[in-house]
């Protein structure tokens, strides 16, 4: 099942159980991957009228992070109940997101992205990206990743 049927699958099963906090997190995924729709439509490329799997992802971690972001102002205003709010959203986006890799698991795809792309000097560390963004979005956070693949493409000693 692709993740657009995931998703009006659990809004549907949210107004059944009468889940209100849930239900509007789902309806606003849906917005945004019909946004999305409407964005990638009048850009004149009729093939990709609806955005598939890999944009649905990017959408979700994005929909995360500016939540996470939003929780972090919240607690710093002393807003905590808005801040718990944004984390029951955040709770909610995550059910449909793969499962995020951990620390040894991210080294590893890190030494394989560099070794598929042949990446020698930092000037690759965009193909090395690319890569990592292809295989693995949704299960990593490539804000800390970006470090992690330099680091490894300076220990090479060729920064």
């Amino acid at each position: 099942m692709d993740m657009r049927a995931r998703v009006n699958t659990a809004l549907k099963q949210a107004m059944k159980d009468k889940a209100a906090d849930r239900l509007s997190t789902l309806r606003l995924i849906n917005a945004a991957i019909k946004d999305r729709d409407i964005a990638v439509r009048g850009s004149g490329d009729e093939e990709a009228a609806c955005c598939g799997d890999a944009e649905v992802l990017a959408i979700l971690g994005k929909m995360t992070k500016q939540r996470q972001e939003s929780a972090r102002a919240y607690e710093e205003g002393g807003r905590l109940d808005l801040a718990e709010r944004e984390r029951q959203e955040i709770s909610v986006i995550e059910e449909f997101l793969p499962k995020q890799l951990d620390e040894d698991e991210v080294e590893s795809a890190v030494r394989a992205a560099i070794t598929a792309t042949g990446a020698g000097s930092i000037r690759d560390m965009g193909k090395v990206m690319g890569e990592l963004k292809a295989r693995y979005t949704g299960q990593m956070d490539f804000g800390k990743v970006g470090p992690m693949v330099k680091d490894q493409l300076c220990a090479a000693g060729n920064c």
